[in-house]
C-alpha cells in the first residue's frame, strides 16, 4: 500500500493530516512546555530555607513565594483558557513562556522577599496561559482512541516534574547562587519557543464565541480572595473582621460568577458541565489530590532539611523515587482504567494518597529514612493512578472547540488545591508552631530574636546557628523545641490531609462511572453518546 493510499485509509477524525503525522513530536514540545511550569512551581520548595535564611524572610513569607505563584495561576487560569480559544492557543502557549522567563529574571535577582514574590506572580501570569494551552493543543492534535495515551504521558510528565523540580533545585543550591534556581529556566524556555514556533499547530475554537468578562473579573476576585484569605488566617485571626471580610468578598464574588454564567448567552464557563458526575466528581477530586501533593510536598522539603538537617540536594534526591514512581505508573494508568473501571482506579490511588500521609503524620524528628520511605511511595503511588483518569474524565465532558476551557477547569482544580494544600496545611503547622514555642521563645531575653524564634522553625534555626555562646545553652533547648513543635504541627497537617483524601476516595468509589472494558456502556446523560464513556473508561493503549 503506498503512502497516498495509506492515508486514505485513516480516520484522522478532522485533524489536518500534517499534524497528526507529528503529534508525538508535538507532544514532546508540549511536555517541555509543561516541565517549564511544573518545575518552576515546585523547585523552590527545597530553596525555602535557604530564602528565609539569605533574606530573613518570615514564614508568612516563604508561604506567599510559593502561594503567589499559584494564587495567581489559579485565578487567571479561566480567563488565559478562554482567551486562548478565542484569539489562538499557540500564541497563548509562546506568550506565556516569554513573560515565565521575565518573571524568572525578576526573581533571580532578588535582595528581599518581596521581589522574589513578585517576581513568582509574573511567572503566575505566565503558567497561566501555558498550561492550558499544553492539555488543549494536545486534545486537538489526537483523535479519540490515542488521548487517552497522550494524556496519562501529560500527566506523568507532570507528576514527575513536581518531584524532580526539588532535585534540580538541590543541585543549584549546592554550588551555584540561590538565583540560578530560576535561571535555570531559560535555555529550556528557549528550546521549548524555537521548537514551539516550527513544530506546534495554530488552533483556535472555530465559534469565535464572545468573550466574557465580567465572569472573568468575578472568577478572579472569587479564587485569589479566597485563598489569601486561608493564607492569612492564622495570621490575622481566622474570625478578625479583615479574615471575615476577605471570605465574605470571595463569597459574593461567587455567587456573582454563578449567576452570571447561568444567564449570560456566552458564559465563560458552562455550569451545565457540572451536572455530568464525570466533570464534577474529577474536578473535586483533582482538587483534593493536589491539595495533598503540594501541601507534602511544601512540608517533605522542610522537614528534610530542618529538622533532619539533610542538605538541599540531599533532600531533592530523597525526593526522586517520588518522580520515578509518577512518571512510570502514570502513563500505565488507562490500561488499568480499561480492566478494573475508572471508579476502581481512582478511589485506590486516593486511599494510597491517603495512607502516605496517615504514616507521614507519625514522623518523628530522628524517624529513620526507611519509614519515610513507607509514607513516601504510596504517596506518589496514588498520584500517579489519580491524575491520568481525572484529566480524561474532564476533557472528555468538554466539546473540542472549548478545549481551552476544559483545560482550565482541570488546571484551576490542581492549582487551586495546590494553593489550598500549602495554605491550610501551612497554616496548621505555624499555628501549632506558635502555641508549642511561646514558653520557651519567652525565655529568650533579646525580643529581636524572640521574634525570629517565633517566626518559624527557619527563624528558629537561624537563632540557634547565630546565637552568642553565652546563650548556647539556651539555644540548643529552642532548637530542638521548635524542631518538636514543627514535626507536631505537620503530624496533625498530615492526619487532616490524610482524613479528606480518604473522604475522596470514598466519594469516588460511589460516583465516578463503574465500567469495565467488557462492559456496555450507558449513554452519557447530555449527548446520548456511548462513545464517551469508552474514551474515557476504557481506551485501548497500544
Amino acid at each position: 500500500m503506498d503512502a497516498t493510499a495509506a492515508d486514505a485509509a485513516i480516520d484522522y477524525e478532522g485533524i489536518d493530516p500534517d499534524v497528526y503525522h507529528r503529534r508525538w513530536a508535538i507532544l514532546a514540545v508540549l511536555c517541555t512546555s509543561l516541565m517549564i511550569v511544573i518545575v518552576g512551581n515546585t523547585s523552590l520548595n527545597v530553596a525555602i530555607p535557604t530564602l528565609g535564611k539569605e533574606l530573613g524572610a518570615s514564614t508568612t513569607s516563604l508561604q506567599w513565594m510559593v502561594d503567589a505563584y499559584s494564587l495567581v495561576f489559579a485565578g487567571l487560569l479561566f480567563t488565559a483558557g478562554t482567551l486562548g480559544d478565542r484569539f489562538g492557543r499557540k500564541g497563548a502557549l509562546q506568550g506565556g513562556l516569554v513573560t515565565f522567563l521575565v518573571g524568572a529574571m525578576v526573581a533571580s535577582v532578588a535582595t528581599n522577599a518581596g521581589t522574589v514574590i513578585a517576581g513568582r506572580a509574573i511567572m503566575g501570569v505566565a503558567a497561566a496561559f501555558v498550561m492550558p494551552s499544553t492539555l488543549s493543543i494536545l486534545t486537538n492534535v489526537f483523535p479519540a482512541h490515542e488521548r487517552p495515551k497522550a494524556i496519562a504521558t501529560w500527566a506523568g510528565i507532570s507528576g514527575g516534574g513536581a518531584a524532580l523540580g526539588p532535585i534540580a533545585s538541590g543541585f543549584i543550591l549546592e554550588h551555584f547562587h540561590w538565583g540560578w534556581v530560576f535561571r535555570i529556566n531559560v535555555p529550556i524556555i528557549l528550546i521549548a519557543l524555537v521548537a514551539g514556533a516550527m513544530i506546534v499547530p495554530r488552533s483556535k475554537d472555530p465559534e469565535e464565541q464572545p468573550l466574557d468578562l465580567p465572569g472573568a473579573g468575578l472568577s478572579i476576585v472569587a479564587l485569589v480572595s479566597l485563598v489569601y484569605g486561608i493564607i492569612e488566617g492564622p495570621h490575622k485571626g481566622w474570625v478578625s473582621a479583615e479574615t471575615l471580610g476577605v471570605f465574605a468578598v470571595s463569597a459574593v464574588a461567587l455567587v456573582l460568577f454563578i449567576w452570571r454564567e447561568r444567564t449570560t448567552e456566552n458564559p465563560m464557563l458552562d455550569l451545565h458541565l457540572f451536572r455530568d458526575r464525570r466533570f464534577s466528581v474529577a474536578s473535586g477530586g483533582m482538587t483534593l489530590t493536589f491539595f495533598a501533593m503540594f501541601g507534602t510536598f511544601f512540608l517533605v522539603a522542610q522537614y528534610f532539611q530542618l529538622v533532619l538537617g539533610y542538605s538541599p540536594l540531599k533532600s531533592g534526591l530523597l525526593q526522586l523515587p517520588m518522580a520515578l514512581i509518577m512518571m512510570t505508573v502514570a502513563p500505565r494508568a488507562p490500561k488499568l482504567v480499561a480492566r478494573f473501571g475508572v471508579n476502581r482506579v481512582v478511589a485506590s490511588g486516593l486511599l494510597s494518597t491517603g495512607i502516605g500521609l496517615a504514616v507521614f503524620s507519625q514522623m518523628q524528628i530522628d524517624s529513620p529514612l526507611a519509614f519515610i520511605y513507607v509514607s513516601v511511595v504510596p504517596l506518589a503511588l496514588g498520584m500517579a493512578l489519580t491524575m491520568t483518569p481525572l484529566t480524561t474524565l474532564i476533557m472528555a465532558s468538554v466539546p473540542l472547540n472549548r478545549a481551552g476551557v476544559g483545560s482550565a477547569m482541570n488546571d484551576t482544580t490542581r492549582e487551586l488545591g495546590g494553593a489550598l494544600g500549602v495554605a491550610i496545611l501551612g497554616s496548621v503547622v505555624t499555628s501549632v508552631y506558635a502555641n508549642d514555642i511561646s514558653s520557651i521563645a519567652a525565655r529568650i531575653p533579646d525580643p529581636t530574636g524572640r521574634a525570629v524564634v517565633e517566626s518559624g522553625l527557619p527563624g528558629a534555626v537561624e537563632f540557634a546557628t547565630r546565637a552568642p555562646e553565652s546563650m548556647s545553652q539556651l539555644a540548643g533547648e529552642v532548637l530542638d523545641a521548635s524542631k518538636h513543635a514543627f514535626v507536631s504541627g505537620m503530624s496533625l497537617a498530615a492526619m487532616l490531609g490524610a482524613a479528606v483524601v480518604a473522604f475522596a476516595s470514598v466519594m469516588a468509589y460511589r460516583l465516578l462511572p463503574r465500567h469495565h472494558a467488557s462492559e456496555p456502556f450507558p449513554p452519557h446523560p447530555e449527548t446520548g453518546d456511548p462513545e464517551l464513556d469508552v474514551q474515557v473508561a476504557a481506551s485501548p493503549v497500544d
